[in-house]
């Protein structure tokens, strides 16, 4: 069972790798460029620039304070990695929205830096921008660990394990045996959980989903630097073909 688990996550670390490529295929070279030159003009306190560059929409007699104050939550000097982890786009009529977040290390000092520009015609505005401190590294923040967790967490955990073995285990014995009907509709009816219950592995936070299909009845799913999210389904396609497996088989003379 420790070594299911272990490879499931090594699976899903690699998925992980991959969303971060898909990162940098959402944010065009361009467009990091000019979200960054922004965080760095912040950095360089030439909040003049910046003003002038923000969209109407967002203007307020409060901005320059408002700058002032994003910048001293920046640590001093050059950073050591600057890191893409959120990307998405918007486009509405005549505009296009390009919404960027980035991971800032300054030598174990860490921030989230947002920007987000509006493309309209020839111009380009600013239509959000902000600037959060991190207590450590989001790697550090989200790592998968098995200390401090709550109840919820280790029976969700448990049960990711458990759930795609016995549907598994159900799904070889669907297979092997005679049927007295069409056997495809049961393999996947075995196949499919119902329902989903999901734990923010990070936070513990947990959310129920009663309409929903899932796939071998457990899933985990982590974004590029993002918290671990572990979800579990009933087997109910499972469980009733194991009850049923009897009725619905061909008897075998003797």
């Amino acid at each position: 069972m420790r070594r299911y688990l272990a490879l499931s996550l090594y699976v899903l670390a690699l998925a992980a790798c991959s969303q971060e490529e898909m990162l940098q295929k959402f944010a065009s070279p361009e467009d990091q460029s000019v979200a960054k030159h922004y965080i760095d003009l912040l950095r360089q306190r030439q909040y003049d620039v910046i003003e002038a560059a923000m969209d109407p929409s967002i203007q307020s007699k409060s901005l320059h304070e408002t700058l002032v104050d994003m910048a001293a939550l920046i640590p001093a000097g050059d950073p050591t990695s600057v890191t893409l982890i959120g990307a998405n786009s918007m486009i509405t009529t005549g505009a296009k929205t390009i919404n960027l977040t980035y991971k800032y290390d300054f030598s174990g000092k860490w921030i989230e830096a947002n920007v987000a520009v509006k493309r309209q015609g020839s111009a380009t505005t600013i239509v959000r921008f902000n600037v959060y401190p991190q207590a450590s590294s989001l790697e550090d923040q989200n790592k998968f660990t098995l200390s401090g967790k709550s109840p919820v967490q280790y029976l969700v955990l448990g049960l990711a394990v458990i759930l795609p073995l016995f549907t598994l285990f159900t799904l070889v014995i669907c297979v092997r045996t005679k049927l007295k009907g069409k056997k495809w509709p049961w393999v996947l009816f075995v196949l499919f959980g119902l329902g989903k219950l999901a734990v923010n592995w990070t936070t513990g936070q947990w959310d129920i989903t009663a309409l929903s299909f899932q796939l071998f009845s457990a899933a985990a799913f982590a974004p590029a630097n993002g918290p671990w999210t572990l979800s579990i389904s009933l087997p109910i396609g499972a469980i009733i073909f194991l009850m049923r497996r009897k009725q619905l088989s061909i008897d075998v003379p003797s």
